[in-house]
């Protein structure tokens, strides 16, 4: 049987809060009264736990991570990067979902209250960010991952978003693409509306700018990406490419295309934004951009583990770069076969 603390009060004849002040070498126990604690204590051979050291010295080498859902396709990823640096760190992690809305929110703050962890990892739920701003201004350590376009006052991480949507543009360009489908995600997200701009500014200096219509709205899922290209093909609209702001809308917009009796990527190139595991599995192989998913977390956990361990906080956001991961989806000119041209009609709209 375990040996607890109010086992060591008893022995001594000391209360609880006495054997945790000789326990953390506080002043206030006189010399004789610490003596027969720690006489108690190798008797008993009892073991503090480090959770309840750290708590009594007001900290617990714990880091709390929030996030919407782990059925994200890029959360894993995420995580795991937190996960490694936290470790290494010898720090605990306590990980939050917002499975139940207001009620996980709630629950989530209760653990904020009674000082479960010492700082926050967070990957934005939806409406949250006065909740976390409330926190931070009150003391609590916050760093943010993947800001969605919010810029909040505490410290974040994200990638290149605007840059990622350049780099898609520019490589569709080279390949002889010129008529985009771009199949975009709600554009409440600031990584959205950066990943539209940096799409369009590419194309527009070529002197081919995609109009507003040459956009149309997603949700982010396969079915959805599915539908919305499916849809947009049963009308007579035509394209040579699509680029999906995310990569299971472009599997979804991949499927489309096939069942619409079009080939990809020779009538049809198709590139994603993420590079999910899934990416390279699909039937062809996902051309997308890659986020440097696991890198985020990462560095965002060194990031609070330096302000926890008396550094200080960046003065601007550390935004991560992205790459265009070329697969056989949206091959590179010398590496699959011409687009067959003069394929769409560049005022595909949603809807």
């Amino acid at each position: 049987m375990r040996v607890t603390i109010a086992d060591v009060a008893r022995a001594a004849g000391v209360s609880k809060t006495t054997v945790s002040r000789v326990l953390n070498t506080r002043g206030e126990v006189d010399r004789s009264t610490a003596a027969r604690v720690r006489d108690v204590i190798d008797r008993l051979g009892y073991v503090p736990s480090s959770g309840a050291v750290g708590l009594a010295r007001g900290h617990s080498r714990t880091i709390g991570m929030l996030v919407p859902s782990l059925t994200w396709p890029w959360m894993g990823e995420v995580v795991q990067g937190v996960v490694d640096t936290v470790e290494a760190a010898e720090f605990g992690l306590l990980l939050f979902t917002c499975n139940r809305g207001a009620e996980s929110v709630e629950r989530f703050t209760g653990q904020v209250s009674a000082g479960a962890f010492d700082g926050l990892l967070v990957v934005e739920p939806e409406d949250t960010l006065d909740t976390l701003t409330a926190l931070h201004r009150k003391g609590l350590p916050v760093v943010l991952i993947d800001d969605r376009g919010h810029h909040p006052e505490f410290p974040y991480v994200t990638a290149a978003n605007r840059e990622g949507g350049a780099a898609a543009a520019r490589h569709l360009l080279s390949t002889g693409r010129h008529r985009p489908l771009v199949l975009a995600g709600p554009t409440r997200f600031g990584c959205v509306r950066d990943r539209v701009a940096g799409f369009r500014e590419v194309y527009a200096a070529h002197g081919r700018k995609p109009g507003p219509m040459a956009v149309a709205e997603s949700d982010f899922t396969e079915a959805d990406g599915r539908e919305v290209v499916r849809r947009l093909l049963a009308r007579g609209r035509e394209f040579d490419a699509v680029f999906a702001l995310n990569d299971l809308a472009a599997v979804g917009a991949m499927a489309a295309v096939h069942a619409a009796g079009l080939r990809v990527p020779e009538d049809v190139a198709v590139i994603g934004f993420d590079d999910i595991p899934a990416a390279r599995l699909t039937r062809p192989a996902l051309t997308t951009v890659r986020q440097p998913m696991r890198l985020m977390g990462e560095t965002a956990a060194r990031l609070l583990l330096a302000r926890l361990t008396g550094g200080a906080s960046p003065s601007a956001p550390v935004v991560l770069p992205t790459s265009v991961v070329v697969r056989e989806s949206a091959p590179s000119r010398a590496e699959g076969p011409l687009p067959r041209g003069g394929l769409v009609d560049s005022r595909a709209t949603e809807g």
